[in-house]
């Protein structure tokens, strides 16, 4: 297996960064948040195959485009356990508001410190509950890439004011993202830019000063 390289397009009406990881030399990629349609169109343009897509949380601005490619790939579909309900009911994941009800029923549910291997590719899991109940990280530990959804954001943090979220249980999770990893880890958030653990100690107001 290559170096991995990880791609980014920026998709659907809140601008949701979806990724994919992927190995040059083999061309196959793992894809977290689809947000939209049309995602295996693109990635086959280039020749890269869908093994695996891997889901932060379910709202719908993250899952609008799991169906058609996981259907047109047959890759599975990986989310945590405690974010099973939220995938599979459109009041919970918020389509509803949107006027597309929109479910997802995810094939792997993965539970907290759990590690996956796709397509020779490895990620940890990481439970950080407070976006929603259920949302997670993945940690690339080869590349020092974590993928932190709507968790942690470049000088933020994610909402906590829809259905199944909690101000107090992100506040957690985002520390415990700072103490875990180092400060040369990078961030790849659900929306925004790019940043690191150590940028985020020491810039971010929510990350409270040891």
């Amino acid at each position: 297996m290559g170096a991995l390289k990880v791609g980014k397009m920026v998709l659907g009406m809140v601008e949701t960064n979806c990724y994919f990881i992927y190995d040059p030399e083999k061309m196959e990629a793992v894809v977290i948040d689809p947000a939209k349609d049309g995602l295996y169109e693109k990635l086959a343009e280039h020749d890269i195959r869908v093994c695996g897509i891997l889901l932060t949380h379910g709202h719908f601005d993250h899952i609008m485009g799991v169906r058609s490619l996981s259907e047109k790939s047959g890759a599975k579909v990986y989310a945590l356990k405690a974010e099973d309900e939220l995938c599979r009911n459109s009041y919970l994941n918020s389509s509803d508001q949107i006027r597309r009800p929109y479910t997802v029923e995810p094939d792997i549910l993965l539970s907290d410190q759990d590690e996956i291997e796709i397509s020779g590719m490895k990620f940890k899991v990481y439970a950080t509950p407070g976006h929603t109940i259920g949302s997670c990280c993945y940690y690339v530990e080869s590349e020092k890439w974590l993928f932190s959804g709507d968790t942690l954001f470049r000088g933020s943090i994610g909402r906590s004011d829809l259905p199944t979220g909690s101000g107090e249980d992100i506040m957690d999770s985002v520390q415990k993202l700072v103490e875990i990893f180092d400060g040369d880890v990078k961030v790849y958030p659900g929306h925004g830019d790019s940043t690191t653990i150590e940028f985020e100690k020491n810039n971010n107001p929510y990350v409270r000063i040891s």
